[in-house]
């Protein structure tokens, strides 16, 4: 096939090989399937930020730490090289996560390094070498659903020991391969500590999953893994060996009516975007 723009400096550089096939075109980035010597694997191409459809990206970028003060002035006062600056911040940080997951111990696609605004990473593939479906269109049995439900809460909780929520978890963005889960779609992750949005974002985060496995095992939409897992992280008690048992009881005293308000707007917002990506699915 005709090599994509974005990708033909990997080529000339010798990165890449062969662009063998399209695999997927998102509002973020598109994914292709390329050849770097006798391995298969995939590069994402980002989207620029005019053509990035992110929705309220900022939140995400809140926290986010730049080294260099001169790219730090540049992004604060949005200049052109600021702007230009604030992509490369947004496209190594999936890259940056991917491997700070990695050691964690969460299933992820294996990262090869980002080059002008292109990831090379690992082609998640199923038991018989295609590539691996995402959860959305994978059906499970009970049984099935309560296993990887429990081993996506562990991720969850391993992604927050290391300091990062995902931010934009959901069925869409997990493949399912012979071992289980496999986690994707990381630019957006935050910094627990640093985002005042993280706590939020896990509580949608586990939300989204568990009422995509609750489909399969209902039981599962009783349970309280979010608040379980931020509790411990405020305590000081989150460690990568802690069971979870998805229980939590809240502590007495006045209800924040405005807290309320603002959970229900926010899902129902994601809701909604939920809805658009399932219609988009459909159409892809």
């Amino acid at each position: 096939m005709k090599i994509p723009k974005r990708i033909k400096p990997l080529v000339e550089d010798g990165i890449v090989d062969e662009v063998i096939a399209p695999l997927m075109s998102g509002k973020e980035a598109d994914v292709f399937i390329v050849r770097c010597g006798q391995h298969v694997r995939c590069a994402k191409v980002y989207k620029e930020a005019a053509k990035r459809s992110f929705k309220q990206a900022v939140k995400y970028q809140e926290g986010r730490k730049v080294r260099n003060s001169r790219r730090a002035r540049a992004i604060e006062k949005g200049s052109k090289f600021g702007r230009k600056q604030q992509e490369e911040v947004w496209q190594n940080a999936e890259v940056d996560a991917l491997y700070r997951l990695a050691r964690a111990g969460v299933r992820v696609p294996e990262a090869y390094g980002c080059f002008d605004g292109v990831l090379i990473m690992e082609l998640v593939t199923d038991d018989e070498g295609d590539v691996a479906p995402r959860l959305n269109d994978v059906t499970l049995t009970e049984e099935q659903a309560l296993e990887d439900h429990a081993v996506m809460m562990h991720y969850v909780m391993l992604m927050l020991c290391a300091g990062l929520v995902h931010g934009d978890l959901s069925e869409f963005n997990v493949l399912v391969d012979e071992y289980g889960p496999v986690i994707i779609d990381l630019p957006q992750a935050v910094d627990a500590a640093a985002n005042n949005n993280a706590q939020a974002m896990l509580a949608r985060d586990v939300d989204n999953i568990t009422q995509y496995y609750g489909q399969y095992a209902p039981q599962l939409l009783q349970t309280r893994y979010a608040k379980e897992i931020w509790a411990l992280f405020e305590d000081g008690g989150l460690h990568p060996e802690v069971i979870l048992s998805g229980e939590f009881e809240d502590e007495a005293g006045p209800a924040d009516v405005d807290a309320v308000l603002i959970e229900i707007k926010e899902a129902l917002a994601e809701e909604q975007s939920r809805q658009e990506r399932l219609r988009e699915a459909e159409e892809a």
